[in-house]
């Protein structure tokens, strides 16, 4: 295929991608061809994939719905700072290719922070915003960022979407483009065009075959065993119920009192809470089935709850709130809710969201996250690469630290 024969378009909407081949290029049905080594996958057996989705490697975020739910709620807009710039490429009359793009007036809403890049920028005269950012908005999970229909030529068009941004970036007469939370893989690739890698770290779950909670309690040292029973015990020591809710299970009641929960916990962290009320509809309307919702109810009414959202095989741990604060309930309903829900799925890793050492006693450990940066200025490029050089180093030594100070036996320590 000849790279001339790719065309390329930024688009201001979702909306003007029809959802059918927008999800061939983000979630294809079946693993895609693996030309120049990207996204490989291991083999498995045709009978044991009962449905599409299980046999690919679905992402639920990076999906038309629930990136249109983002753009049609208001909650990622021009408006809000998010202005989409979709970039499109098309092989004939066939999209072939798309990131998820936007426009940037800011650096809010994006978990892997450049705010000390864009002050040292303006100080020394410089315009860092607008920038382009390829992500998820307001979603720090990994999932894939340059997304190609099957049985296109995976590494060409990969190549001809990252030319594409460098190329676009100076057409919006943007400093920077940010690609957060890629895959490993996508990260490499992004390195022999220009961008600048970084890493970071989150904690997850790894599901190790387990059959029930219990199993996974057993491969814990002693200390960590006992305060996770402890924690689960007085969690809902108050008459509290726990409800795992998934499909159409969640009422529009539900949504309502989760956001309550959202917006309360929101406007304490951030100021201003990201999503709006219409984007929980939309989601609950357009892919109910991708959504666990686990809630916390005591005298009647729902207190506490978190949004989790189903991978292929990852459940991913999104936002929580509560209106009433009890010991321990934040651990049992964002986290060990989780786990049981991961288990009984057969779903092979939970991944919690940004930040966190406190979920290195409950199981999660240390996992590293990968962001590709291109930068404009010389200069500027030049003072962010020597940075990451040294940030990289302190991640990696970060990691170790924690995994080996984590919760789980160690070979020989002769624990019952």
């Amino acid at each position: 295929m000849d790279s001339s024969e790719i065309s390329l378009e930024a688009v201001s909407s979702i909306s003007r991608i029809a959802a059918e081949d927008w999800d061939a290029c983000a979630n294809p049905a079946s693993p895609p061809d693996t030309i120049g080594g990207l996204d490989k996958l291991a083999s498995r057996d045709p009978a044991a994939v009962s449905c599409a989705r299980s046999a690919s490697r679905y992402n639920p975020f990076v999906s038309h719905a629930f990136l249109s739910a983002l753009e049609e709620s208001g909650s990622a807009c021009a408006r809000t700072g998010w202005g989409p710039r979709h970039l499109v490429a098309r092989l004939r009359d066939t999209i072939v290719g798309i990131v998820p793009c936007y426009l940037k007036s800011h650096s809010r809403g994006e978990y892997v922070f450049d705010r000390g890049w864009a002050d040292a920028f303006e100080r020394a005269g410089g315009r860092y915003y607008p920038k382009l950012q390829v992500s998820v908005p307001f979603t720090p999970a990994t999932g894939p960022r340059l997304l190609v229909r099957e049985n296109a030529d995976q590494e060409r068009i990969r190549s001809v979407l990252a030319n594409g941004l460098v190329a676009l970036c100076e057409l919006s007469e943007a400093s920077s483009v940010h690609v957060t939370f890629a895959r490993e893989a996508e990260w490499q690739h992004l390195a022999g065009h220009r961008f600048l890698q970084r890493t970071d770290q989150q904690f997850h779950w790894h599901n190790r075959g387990y059959q029930n909670f219990d199993d996974f309690l057993a491969t814990l040292n002693s200390r960590h065993r006992k305060a996770i029973k402890r924690e689960r015990r007085d969690a809902v020591a108050n008459g509290i119920t726990i409800h795992a809710l998934t499909g159409s299970d969640i009422t529009e009641e539900a949504w309502d009192a989760f956001f309550d929960f959202y917006m309360e916990t929101g406007s304490r962290k951030w100021g201003r809470p990201y999503l709006t009320r219409t984007f929980f509809s939309l989601i609950g309307e357009s892919m109910p089935e991708d959504v666990l919702l686990v809630m916390a109810r005591r005298s009647g009414r729902w207190i506490a709850g978190a949004i989790n959202f189903i991978g292929a095989d990852t459940l991913f741990g999104r936002n929580w709130g509560a209106v009433e604060h009890h010991p321990f309930l934040h651990f049992e309903v964002c986290y060990y809710q989780a786990i049981d829900f991961a288990i009984a799925r057969g779903l092979k890793t939970v991944e919690a969201g940004a930040q966190g050492e406190h979920k290195i006693a409950r199981g999660y450990l240390p996992q590293n996250t990968y962001s590709a940066h291109y930068i404009a200025d010389p200069g500027l490029r030049r003072a962010i690469s020597d940075y990451l050089k040294r940030e990289r180093a302190f991640v990696a030594e970060a990691a170790r630290e924690l995994t080996e100070a984590g919760p789980f036996r160690k070979t020989g320590d002769g624990e019952t």
